[in-house]
């Protein structure tokens, strides 16, 4: 299931796309203005953020660069209707631009290219009793659904799509969590260790001494 992020200073347009993007299956966060929305993008991950442009404390164009940052692509939906604003906004790297009064049924048309051009169809990964849905960002433990924090996933995901290949922590850290992460490469191994209890794999993740770890499957 996708989650969206709308960033809207206007209560009634927030309420409204919130509760259509409910309606449409999707997960959604509202951000009142640019810094909270730059709050939300710390502690989640986001497959694609709706911004509006004239935005308390930080401004729809200057929060486009912390989105890249975090590889969330952008739509904006804005009352500035000049052709400058929008070739601005689509020059910095948004996806697409709506104005303001706009059509419900018509951001959502937009929203379902921009993901898919974003997340093209990937195949289900089975390991042992354990299946991954990339589609939906879903992990099933002998087919119960296993609640996984957005780098759990994550690192999940990479060792799955690499089995039986030795990384490095090094590795993962840039791999996973990018080369902007200044952590210790203990938070690799913290990582590892919930995954191992919560998929009960601690014979599947192996650690490889002195270097890493790799994921075996047979």
């Amino acid at each position: 299931m996708y989650r969206i992020l709308v960033v809207e200073d206007d209560p009634s347009i927030a309420e409204l796309m919130e509760m259509n993007f409910s309606v449409a299956g999707y997960l959604c966060d509202v951000a009142a203005d640019g810094k909270q929305a730059l709050d939300h993008v710390k502690e989640k991950a986001y497959d694609l953020a709706i911004l509006d442009i004239m935005l308390p404390e930080i401004d729809g164009f200057s929060l486009l660069p912390y989105m890249k940052k975090a590889e969330i692509p952008v739509i904006y939906v804005s009352a500035k209707n000049q052709e400058a604003d929008r070739v601005k906004g689509l020059r910095l790297g948004a996806e697409d631009y709506l104005v303001k009064p706009f059509s419900v049924l018509e951001l959502l048309v937009r929203m379902e290219k921009v993901l898919e051009r974003r997340h093209p169809k990937q195949e289900r990964i089975e390991i042992g009793n354990v299946s991954i849905l990339p589609e939906e960002r879903t992990v099933l433990l002998a087919g119960n659904p296993v609640s996984l924090k957005p780098m759990e996933y994550a690192l999940l995901l990479m060792l799955a799509k690499h089995p039986n290949i030795v990384f490095s922590r090094e590795q993962l850290l840039r791999e996973v969590w990018g080369d902007s992460f200044f952590g210790e490469t203990r938070t690799v191994d913290n990582h590892i260790a919930m995954l191992r209890k919560k998929l009960e794999w601690a014979e599947r993740i192996v650690t490889v001494h002195r270097v890493g770890y790799k994921l075996v499957v047979d």
